[in-house]
Parts: C-alpha cells; sequence; structure tokens
C-alpha cells in the first residue's frame, strides 16, 4: 500500500478530507495499474518492493514552487508537479519506505485544469500519478519511455473514471 502524509500551504486547494480522498483515490489506481503492469515493465519498477510506501505531498502556491524548482533543478519559474524520489536507504523491517516528495503548485495546477476542461480535481489526480511514476523511477525523457510513463498514467486514470489527458496532448 502506499500512503500519503499530505501538507496543505495554500488554502485555496481545499479541504483536508476531499484532498485526502484525491490523494488515496489517485494511490490506489496507480498502485492498481502498477501491480498489473509490473510484470510487464521490470524495466521501470525494481520489483514488488516499489509498490508500498509513503509519499510526502506538499500542496502549495506558485511563489513557492518557484523557489524549489529554482533551487533543486536551476528552473527560475514555477511548474505543476516535482517529484523528489528518497533513494534506497535500508530500513529496519516494519518501517514503510519512504518513496519520495512530490510538490504541486495550485495556480499552475488550476490554469492546467481549466485549459484543459479536466477540472482541478482530476488534473490533481493526474499529476499525483505521474509523480508518483517519478518517484518509482518512470520518466519521459525519450520518447519510448515517454509512451511507457503516458500509457501507464492513462490506464491509471482510467481506473478512477478519468479521461485520457494525453489524446488530445492538453498536458
Amino acid at each position: 500500500m502506499i500512503d500519503a502524509d499530505i501538507r496543505i500551504e495554500d488554502p485555496r486547494w481545499g479541504s483536508e478530507a476531499e484532498l485526502e480522498t484525491l490523494v488515496a483515490d489517485a494511490l490506489r489506481a496507480a498502485q492498481a495499474e502498477l501491480s498489473s503492469a509490473s510484470c510487464h515493465h521490470r524495466d521501470q519498477l525494481s520489483g514488488d518492493a516499489h509498490l508500498s510506501g509513503e509519499v510526502a505531498i506538499l500542496l502549495t502556491n506558485d511563489a513557492a514552487q518557484r523557489i524549489l524548482n529554482r533551487d533543486h533543478r536551476a528552473i527560475d519559474k514555477s511548474t505543476n508537479v516535482l517529484s523528489f524520489p528518497a533513494g534506497n536507504t535500508p530500513l529496519p523491517p516494519g518501517i514503510p519506505r519512504p518513496l519520495g516528495d512530490l510538490s504541486l503548485a495550485y495556480e499552475t495546477v488550476a490554469r492546467e485544469a481549466q485549459e484543459s476542461g479536466a477540472g482541478i480535481c482530476a488534473h490533481l489526480q493526474h499529476l499525483i500519478i505521474h509523480g508518483l511514476l517519478h518517484l518509482l523511477g518512470y520518466n519521459h525523457e525519450k520518447d519510448a519511455e515517454a509512451l511507457i510513463m503516458e500509457a501507464t498514467e492513462t490506464r491509471a486514470l482510467a481506473r478512477l473514471g478519468i479521461a485520457d489527458p494525453y489524446s488530445a496532448q492538453q498536458v
């Protein structure tokens, strides 16, 4: 199971209870998809151990996201989601494995949701799944990697009843 520790820095994200539900549903959909696909994409996942753990999620704003992006990626602008993988430090038995941190910027996510017509909740769930895949080693730097990552996202989103965000290349 993948659990989330959610920190809401910007109240525009909405109620904690609603966000916890949206995030949990997105993580469950991603985990279900990864569990069914992991035997087919062992090059993306390093075994089933990666299908459980904890993710820290920061729901912030463009100003804070810009600082994180500048300080960690040397890109001086905001972005929708940032992923910071935790690494593979050995842990004692029974301790949940930290998968890493995700940070999402409200204004950017809201703008993209409006532009795509997806709705902010659906777009947030897409970006949670996208970010989680990055934490698990997926990437979209090369065309072949992007196809695998996008297909995995699309199948996970379908589990939530969310349309393929890549069908019209809206993201």
